[in-house]
């Protein structure tokens, strides 16, 4: 059995959080950089100039790419072989993202529902966790901003909708969502399994890199398919048109029940924030 101290994990949820927010993923950076060379719009090559421009200077000046630094979300596979010591799982993360936001000078944006009192230091966190063979503990830290979760959609479609369903549903969130998600986007899409388990689908498709193409061939040609409908749709960057509404969509499948057709869209603007490390 390995052992894993509470203490450590706390140490690394507290620099993957202050790391994921000041720094932009190589692959965002490329997938900006492709899309300024087939961006039309003058208007949208200046956008993604300053895109480009703003992920360089939070990086060189130690700064938030955004200043909606998000609420937590943790993906977690955790090895049947580690065991957590010294202190609580759950809390160790916590405490994690309460020092992480405090020593990073990160805003605080977890409050209650109907009061919208800050609890002042950005939890709860949003725990997803697996246990998986081995005894390695695998984590995901996503800072989630609010602007583009509001602008996800879950639907409950009949059987009879097929694909040509789900695909106007997509590109009609997205369409519909124009400039409130600070397009372009990438677009999460989670298909099957049931209400919640599509949902949770849809966000952990916006986790693969967004310039690696999906394993399989059948959701690779759909990703595709996707794609190409949504940035026909002239939202453009920042919604003030363009050709580059999107820069990725990333599906994730899995079987339903034979009387439904569950599809989520979880939108991620392009403050595309996630980390991943290993221990």
């Amino acid at each position: 059995m390995r052992k894993i101290s509470a203490k450590h994990l706390t140490e690394v949820i507290k620099r993957e959080v202050i790391a994921a927010n000041l720094q932009l993923g190589d692959d965002m950076i490329e997938a900006l950089r492709r899309a300024r060379n087939i961006e039309e719009s003058e208007v949208g090559k200046e956008i993604l100039d300053k895109l480009l421009e703003n992920a360089e200077l939070a990086s060189a000046n130690r700064i938030p790419i955004c200043q909606d630094t998000g609420l937590v979300v943790i993906f977690a596979e955790l090895g049947q072989e580690v065991c957590i010591v010294d202190g609580d799982f759950t809390e160790a993360i916590e405490e994690g993202v309460r020092v992480g936001y405090q020593e990073g000078y990160l805003r605080k944006s977890v409050c209650h529902p109907f009061t919208r009192e800050n609890t002042g230091d950005n939890t709860p966190v949003i725990i997803h966790l697996d246990m998986v063979p081995g005894d390695r503990l695998r984590l995901w830290v996503v800072p989630k901003g609010g602007g583009s979760e509001n602008m996800s959609a879950l639907y409950m479609l009949p059987p009879s909708a097929g694909w040509n369903g789900v695909k106007e549903k997509v590109v009609e969130t997205v369409v519909r969502a124009g400039p409130n998600p600070c397009p372009p986007t990438i677009v999460g899409v989670g298909i099957g399994g049931n209400f919640e388990k599509c949902a949770i689908l849809a966000k952990k498709a916006l986790l693969r890199p967004v310039s690696e193409p999906n394993p399989v061939a059948e959701l690779q040609a759909m990703e595709v398919e996707l794609l190409e409908e949504i940035n026909k749709s002239g939202v453009g960057p920042e919604g003030l048109g363009g050709r580059v509404t999107s820069l990725a969509v990333h599906i994730n499948m899995m079987p339903c029940h034979i009387a439904s057709l569950p599809v989520a869209v979880n939108i991620q603007c392009h403050a595309n924030r996630h980390r991943e490390v290993l221990l």
